[in-house]
């Protein structure tokens, strides 16, 4: 939920924004760009260094990496 508030803030911008699906939220005709870590990388940054850690890459709502 981090992009949240700033997806909200984008889309007041109406018309001229370049995104057309829903942003800042995880859901169906939402774009989506998320990784799913194991732990919490806030506290521990270091878990981003082991791709081991990373359970779900997307992009642009297409699933690159799923391990769960």
């Amino acid at each position: 939920m981090a992009t949240h508030d700033n997806a909200q803030l984008l889309m007041m911008s109406g018309e001229r924004s370049p995104y057309k699906g829903k942003l800042g939220v995880v859901g169906e005709q939402a774009l989506a760009d998320l990784l799913l870590v194991d732990g919490d990388p806030i506290d521990n940054i270091k878990l981003l260094e082991s791709k081991d850690n990373i359970k779900i890459i997307m992009k642009d709502g297409i699933v690159y990496k799923n391990t769960l």
